[in-house]
């Protein structure tokens, strides 16, 4: 599997020159098989620039996943590319069976007087395959799903191919159960040995503490205490904070390794940055 991130940014995209290592992007992830299959997770801001180099590579053909259907994870639906070309073909799956469809949430994007484009003018052809099951398979990749503890619920995503495993688990609150969420040692299950954990590390410690507990995000020490003790390979910390700058996440970063050296661990740890590629 080849990993792609186009958006890692939580919320609300940001720009400035604080924000270029990481990117100011929401969430907007793709994934390649290794028989060049394409899943996109998400459609956050970050799908523009995914959905512009699709169509410079011709391709028309894709399935795109929901974690859930807060608006910084589909608000760049609208712009993404290929929905205007006509012989593109996508599968959409995802948005838990306590929302609305797949259908209804996306094509409320594109309501006047939100946007000027109607949704029924789209040319691409798509299937809406609804809420995803525990288990299900794209082709030769078997795709897992998780509950969230997020508010209005969500899943998170375990992608295997060839006996690799890929775990990415976005708005999630570890320390907290929303209505349909589980528990962390749930968590810890899901995520076992997996060679890739990419997990919702929003929150500093003090923010949680004084402002944003019950939000539906991690605070990164939780994060990392998931990927340790679900025995993970590799950690990437996600959904970084609309306020949070290249340097504060680069310093959540160094606080994760100095944690893992104290405990001698080896699990490589880094933040998802934009256009990051990671082969699993």
């Amino acid at each position: 599997m080849l990993i792609r991130c186009w958006g890692s940014r939580g919320s609300i995209p940001v720009s400035g020159r604080e924000y270029l290592k990481y990117g100011g992007d929401t969430t907007c992830m793709e994934l390649r098989t290794k028989n060049d299959d394409i899943i996109i997770i998400d459609a956050g801001s970050g799908i523009r620039r995914l959905g512009n180099s699709l169509v410079q590579q011709g391709r028309k053909d894709f399935n795109i996943i929901f974690t859930h259907a807060h608006w910084d994870h589909i608000l760049g639906f609208p712009f993404f590319k290929p929905l205007y070309i006509k012989g593109t073909q996508i599968n959409m799956l995802g948005a838990p069976v306590a929302q609305e469809s797949i259908k209804q949430i996306m094509s409320k994007t594109m309501q006047a007087p939100n946007f000027p484009v109607r949704f029924e003018d789209m040319k691409a052809e798509i299937s809406y395959i609804g809420a995803c099951p525990d288990w299900f398979k794209i082709k030769g990749l078997s795709i897992a799903a998780v509950h969230l503890s997020h508010p209005n619920q969500g899943l998170g995503y375990k992608f295997t191919e060839d006996n690799k495993n890929f775990v990415f688990i976005t708005d999630n609150e570890l320390t907290h159960t929303h209505p349909g969420g589980l528990k962390f040692e749930d968590y810890i299950e899901f995520a076992r040995g997996a060679d890739l954990l990419i997990h919702d590390s929003e929150y500093l410690p003090e923010e949680y503490a004084k402002f944003t507990k019950t939000w539906g995000h991690s605070v990164y020490l939780d994060s990392l205490t998931l990927a340790l003790e679900a025995g993970v390979k590799r950690f990437g910390l996600f959904h970084h904070n609309q306020e949070r700058t290249d340097e504060q996440v680069d310093m959540m970063v160094l606080d994760c390794k100095r944690i893992l050296k104290e405990k001698g661990s080896d699990m490589e740890c880094f933040a998802v940055a934009k256009d990051m590629e990671i082969t699993v």
